[in-house]
């Protein structure tokens, strides 16, 4: 609230507060992506801890799995950036969340039997949901300014995704704390593990659901 209060009044602001104010799209598009990030950042590392404790697998060979959602969101980005050339950013951006929320919920199930095929598929709907939400929120927050301001929403929209991935670890680290506790994951404690985990993707798809609204929030893009 200070840093607000001083960047309202200073001539030269580190963080521009009047680009909020002015335009609903790039308010709502960086609130669409804390959210997203937040609720998407800390799956890598859930899965990770997943294969390699409950699997039972090599630290190589939980990457080789945890790289399928990567690559789906790299393979399609580029065409969810120019399908949002063509139809509003908010519809294509707001479906791409609405996937993540599916992808979440998938996890939500997860368990000592889940098989490795399972994970993947999840794995694979959240790189789908992430590229047709990511590119096209980029494309709402850079036409909704000024050429000049280009710089500034950039850098905005890094920090909203940096805060995001902080708050995605903030909270599964916050479940884990009240769940599992300060133990160290063994076998004995794998119930526990598991029931944690299954409540941080919860909490993520509650999230990612919310984020749905705020990307259709946004409004058009284009008149």
């Amino acid at each position: 609230a200070a840093l607000l209060w001083w960047e309202r009044r200073v001539e030269y602001a580190v963080l521009n507060t009047s680009l909020f104010r002015k335009s609903r799209v790039f308010a709502f598009s960086n609130l669409a992506a804390l959210v997203n990030y937040s609720a998407t950042s800390a799956v890598s590392f859930l899965m990770s801890l997943h294969l390699q404790y409950v699997k039972g697998f090599t630290p190589a060979t939980a990457g080789i799995v945890l790289v399928a959602q990567p690559i789906v969101m790299c393979a399609l980005s580029p065409f969810a950036g120019r399908l949002s050339d063509r139809v509003e950013s908010r519809t294509v951006a707001s479906i791409g969340m609405a996937i993540t929320v599916v992808g979440l919920l998938l996890f939500t199930t997860i368990s000592a039997a889940t098989s490795v095929t399972f994970i993947v598929v999840g794995l694979a709907v959240l790189g789908l949901g992430f590229a047709l939400f990511s590119s096209p929120n980029m494309n709402a927050i850079m036409c909704s300014v000024e050429t000049r301001f280009s710089g500034v929403a950039s850098a905005t929209l890094g920090t909203a995704r940096l805060v995001g991935q902080m708050l995605s670890m903030g909270i599964a680290m916050l479940v884990f704390s009240v769940v599992v506790g300060k133990v160290q994951i063994e076998p004995s404690r794998y119930p526990q593990f598991l029931s944690a985990s299954r409540t941080i993707y919860a909490v993520f798809a509650a999230l990612s659901f919310a984020g749905i609204f705020a990307s259709l929030a946004r409004g058009r893009v284009r008149s």
